[in-house]
């Protein structure tokens, strides 16, 4: 991949730091067309389009996977593993872990 990158990297380069024109551009089309055309080529493009694919589908699982699990964890009642809300409205901690504190209002400032 890195040679590729490299080639390619040095047409564009030649491409938009020459000044020969037209005809200096059409062949260097021809010639990465050509390139492109390469059956090697194109074994390796497919190779990486496959990778690519299954990374995309592992990660969507995974995903899916998480929100899945968030969302009934939210269902529930658990409050970031934390504990969870029982039927009668209080909260009963997971064990080694400490229940969210009341908030009290703040005294008025005189």
């Amino acid at each position: 991949m890195g040679k590729f990158s490299f080639v390619v990297g040095a047409g564009i380069g030649y491409l938009f730091g020459t000044r020969a024109g037209r005809g200096q551009y059409e062949r260097l089309k021809k010639a990465g067309s050509s390139v492109w055309s390469n059956p090697r080529v194109q074994q390796g493009v497919h190779k990486v389009e496959n990778k690519v694919g299954d990374v995309a589908r592992e990660r969507t699982a995974a995903m899916t996977d998480k929100v899945a699990a968030t969302v009934k964890d939210k269902i529930r009642g658990t409050r970031a593993g934390n504990g969870v809300h029982d039927a009668s409205g209080g909260y009963t901690a997971t064990p080694g872990t400490t229940p969210p504190r009341p908030t009290e209002p703040t005294p008025p400032i005189s």
